[in-house]
């Protein structure tokens, strides 16, 4: 994999090289402590020190409402036009975000392939940048906190430069579209990063035991840790909202005003919701909350290790910082695993 260096005072005149690829979006700080990914106006907007932002990747290529198509009773249903070809980049991506697309790619690109979602993710660049993790961070322990691929460029903090790994052809286009800003990378170089990657090792203040987990889970499927969850839980869907892997969403019809036209209509939804089990006669499969908690965490840890051979959980900590209620994943591990309940 190639690797050059980009010396920091050389990032704002990377960036303005970087608008020929595309509208640039990258993190920007909302309010008093939070960011949200949006379009970048100056490279002065960019907030490069942010841990994470509220809402994941996944609004790109999964937006939170979207028309699937639209009907008349006359011409029948014909789909929106087409989107725009307007290519993006999206910089400053962390690993465990990074991992997140790749387990969406995994579900979109199943049997039944979602070709909206494709079709926005193509017309997305990626540039990934390496954090410092917070409490809320658990991504060493998911194995996410670094990434290999699905980047096209990836920076890696040393102080006063970035080491930036090529991952693709189009990103080896962006740094020889720039390639007066790049520098060979030297012995000192190496050595920052090595001495910096074990510093980032060092600050993770959270950690998640996700060896045999699913077996775990299966001997406590009827464990009273559920119940004391859903008392918990206030079922808002937050922590589903917030997941950079939650991909659940509702479908239905819009009329408009003259009864012989609308729209159907994609939504986010989560499990959590409690209409989200509900079916024709009015039955509700997980009218309980603890069982809509139970749901969610078997799903995530259970049964898409089944069938993806991994969790669908990034340990981004999203759910563990947003959850209005203070539920954290972490300690519902732990209880699972404890011999004695507390």
């Amino acid at each position: 994999m190639k690797i050059v260096k980009l010396p920091k005072e050389k990032l704002a005149e990377f960036l303005s090289c970087l608008r020929a690829f595309g509208e640039i979006h990258a993190p920007t700080k909302r309010g008093e402590k939070s960011h949200v990914f949006a379009p970048l106006k100056e490279p002065a907007g960019i907030e490069l020190d942010y841990t994470r932002t509220i809402l994941p990747l996944k609004k790109y290529f999964l937006p939170p409402m979207e028309t699937m198509f639209n009907f008349q009773a006359e011409k029948g249903y014909e789909t929106p036009a087409e989107e725009s070809d307007k290519k993006y980049i999206i910089f400053g991506v962390h690993p465990c975000d990074i991992h997140s697309l790749k387990i969406l790619d995994l579900v979109f690109g199943g049997k039944y392939v979602d070709g909206h979602y494709f079709s926005r993710r193509s017309k997305a660049a990626i540039i990934g940048l390496d954090c410092i993790p917070d409490e809320f961070c658990f991504c060493r322990s998911t194995g996410t906190d670094f990434v290999d691929d699905g980047f096209d460029l990836f920076l890696s903090d040393i102080e006063d430069s970035y080491l930036v790994r090529v991952g693709t052809s189009l990103g080896d286009d962006m740094v020889k579209a720039a390639d007066t800003l790049f520098q060979e990378v030297t012995v000192q170089d190496r050595e920052k990063y090595k001495k910096k990657s074990i510093q980032r090792g060092q600050s993770f203040q959270s950690e998640i035991q996700l060896q045999d987990l699913p077996e775990i889970m299966d001997l406590e499927y009827e464990s009273q840790i559920w119940q004391e969850l859903g008392e918990e839980c206030l079922g808002c869907g937050t922590c589903s909202m917030v997941c950079p892997t939650c991909y659940c969403y509702a479908v239905f019809d819009e009329l408009n005003l003259d009864a012989a036209s609308g729209q159907r209509i994609r939504r986010w939804d989560s499990c959590l919701f409690k209409d989200y089990a509900l079916v024709a006669g009015g039955h509700n499969f997980r009218a309980q909350r603890s069982s809509r908690v139970k749901n969610r965490y078997f799903h995530k840890q259970r049964g898409f290790v089944s069938q993806y051979g991994r969790p669908s959980c990034v340990g981004c900590g999203r759910c563990k910082e947003y959850c209005p209620a203070g539920v954290d994943i972490i300690e519902v591990v732990n209880k699972l695993r404890s011999e004695t309940r507390v």
